[in-house]
């Protein structure tokens, strides 16, 4: 009889495992991105409509950055120009974006990445759910 509630446990941990995310699928990191939505440790939620930033991530091999941007309606960004620069570190079946600075170090486990969306979870527990940005077109 312990051996089909095991059998059972073992397929639930598995259908309840966060996907593996490939090495070749990290390039999916580079581009713009708006927040999405933000999910708190409580399982409360909070969606984002319209943004008014934007992030910039850029990566080359394990080394990244990020920017903060700010879209104009003419297609153009205007930005600060300040980076914050970021390392991949694959850990176990996991890779984490390991951001150091002079004040401050903290660390993003990415969860789920696509080629339209991705989430990271903080130290906190709280995930930041991301979606491609797409630019607002207005016709002249």
């Amino acid at each position: 009889m312990r051996w089909p509630i095991l059998f059972l446990l073992g397929l639930i941990c598995l259908g309840c495992a966060e996907s593996a995310i490939t090495k070749e699928e990290l390039l999916h990191l580079n581009g713009y991105w708006e927040i999405n939505s933000v999910m708190f440790p409580d399982g409360e939620q909070k969606d984002y409509g319209i943004n008014p930033t934007i992030d910039f991530i850029q990566l080359e091999g394990t080394q990244g950055y990020r920017k903060k941007m700010q879209p104009k309606f003419d297609g153009s960004y205007q930005t600060s120009n300040q980076t914050e620069a970021f390392e991949v570190i694959q850990s176990q079946e996991y890779f984490v974006l390991s951001y150091k600075h002079d004040l401050d170090e903290r660390q993003e486990t990415l969860i789920q990445l696509d080629s339209l969306s991705f989430t990271v979870r903080d130290e906190e527990g709280v995930q930041y759910a991301y979606k491609r940005f797409q630019p607002i077109s207005i016709p002249k």
